[in-house]
Formats: C-alpha cells, structure tokens, sequence
C-alpha cells in the first residue's frame, strides 16, 4: 500500500476481527489509504481471569504472566500481524518517547530496551513492527502520519500535562518535513480511545488550577472536574494538529466498565486494555 498526502478525516468503529471474533475500535478508511492498521481493544476477548478478565494486556497488575502473553498474541493474531514484532514500554507517567527508524534485529533490540527503561510514546517510522501500550482509564492515543509513520502515546493526567502526545506529533514532523514540509502535523489523523470522560474524572483544586494555568479554561467543565480530551486536543493544536482530525471514541471507561477496565470503578485492581498499531509490508 501506498500512502497519499491526504487522509480520509478520521473515524472509528466497531469491527470484530480473525476467528475469535475478538472487538475493536479501528479505521478501516486510514489501513485502506495507509496500510496502517490502528485498534483499541476492550476487555472481551481474552484468557484472563477474576478482577482481569478477560483480554489483559498489562503485564504490570498482578495477572498470570502466561495468561498475558497469550492475550497479547490473540491480539495480534486476529489484526493478521502475528508475525509482527511488538514492542511494549513499560509506562511511567512521564513524556518520554521512544523512537524506532530502522527494522534491523539490533535497532529493534534496542528500542525495546529503550521502551522497557520508561517511556509512554512510541514513533515508528518503519513499518513491520507494532506498538502496544496500556490503559485503564487514562488517556490512549494514535497518531497517523499520511507517509505511513504513526505514533502511540500513553496519557494520564500528568501525560496529558507534560504534553507527551505533542511531543511525539513533533518527532514524527521532523521526520516527515523533507516529505510533507514544515507544517507536516497539519495532515496527521489522530484517534483518541476510550477513556475517564470530564463527568467522571473529578480532581482536587489544585489539579483544576494547573489544568487551567496550562490549557485555560474550556478544559475545566465546573468547579470538580478537569475535561482532559480538550486539553489534549489544545496540546495536540499547539503542535500543528487539525482540531478537525481528533476523533474521540466517545467512550467513558468509568462509566462503560463491563467494557473496558477502569481504575477508578474497580477501585484498584483491574486489568489493562490497548492501543495497538503497525504498518505491515509484505
């Protein structure tokens, strides 16, 4: 596949994919133009069990290992891209990223050694490798370039503060300025996934203050709670992005537990859903 310099504007739904039927939020538009296949999984589908039942992607809560590493399989058997290297930072909260430009053993190797030290973004810049990280309530976001490069951020609210979205928007815009030119950023497809909409996430004062310091105050609805899809989105502007092509899937974790994990409804223990992506070349 080869990519245009236009990306169909951004849209999510609902597929089920391979022989488990196993559900996903995907735009099946952007891998048709693009070749990159994007997939924010929920909680069915998967071989875990008790509070991570059943499709826990996060080896890091207290989940049997094994029971883990088969569901990551599961996932990237049903996307057809089992025989794609994937590469899972160990997140931190921080804005980290981690870039990935070459496909060879020893650059993989060494991104995924990168990844496990820390980091809650991923940029790929080549295709044949996949990009997974982990969420139950915060923020998941994909960005897709028209040149086929993408990027996976993990952003909670601290994420979302430090700008770790917009800091990975900016690495793949250096990378594609020679192709796209300065304003690059202005092309990209975004795709936020499900995650604590404002009505759930109440905060302290002083949360809402640094939210309103930073983004202003469209992103605090009232005087408890902080919106952080629209602080993210005015993140994401002030790195060239099209408010256009931010698409929300409009789906609350708190609220939609029984379909996604969620921190805060399970109080504590819970599994982790994804934010997949790659571009497989044959």
């Amino acid at each position: 596949m080869v990519a245009t310099r236009q990306l169909p504007i951004p849209k999510m739904t609902a597929r089920r994919f391979g022989a488990r039927c196993l559900p996903a939020l995907t735009d099946d538009a952007l891998y048709e133009r693009t070749g990159v296949r994007i997939a924010f999984t929920g909680r069915e589908g998967g071989v875990s069990e008790g509070p991570y039942a059943a499709l826990n992607l996060g080896n890091h809560v207290g989940d049997d290992a094994e029971a883990v590493e088969r569901n990551r399989a599961l996932v990237l058997e049903a996307l057809d891209a089992a025989d794609v290297p994937l590469v899972v930072p160990s997140q931190v909260h921080g804005d980290e990223v981690v870039e990935l430009d070459d496909a060879s053993p020893k650059a993989l190797a060494a991104a995924r050694d990168a990844a496990r030290a820390g980091a809650d973004a991923l940029v790929a810049h080549v295709a044949n490798v996949a990009a997974l990280l982990c969420f139950a309530d915060c923020v998941p976001v994909i960005v897709v370039s028209p040149t086929g490069r993408f990027a996976v951020a993990h952003a909670g609210w601290r994420g979302v503060e430090n700008g770790v979205a917009a800091k990975a928007v900016r690495a793949l815009a250096r990378a594609d300025s020679a192709e796209l030119g300065p304003d690059a950023a202005g092309a990209y497809n975004v795709y936020v996934g499900p995650h604590i909409h404002a009505s759930c996430f109440e905060t302290g004062a002083d949360v809402r203050k640094r939210f309103e310091d930073r983004f202003g105050s469209s992103c605090i609805p009232d005087e408890r709670h902080v919106d952080l899809l629209e602080a993210l989105t005015i993140g994401l502007e002030e790195a060239g992005v099209d408010r256009a092509r931010v698409a929300d899937a409009g789906a609350c974790t708190v609220c939609s537990s029984d379909e996604y994990f969620s921190y805060r409804a399970s109080g504590g223990t819970c599994g982790r859903h994804g934010a997949v992506a790659f571009r497989k070349v044959r």
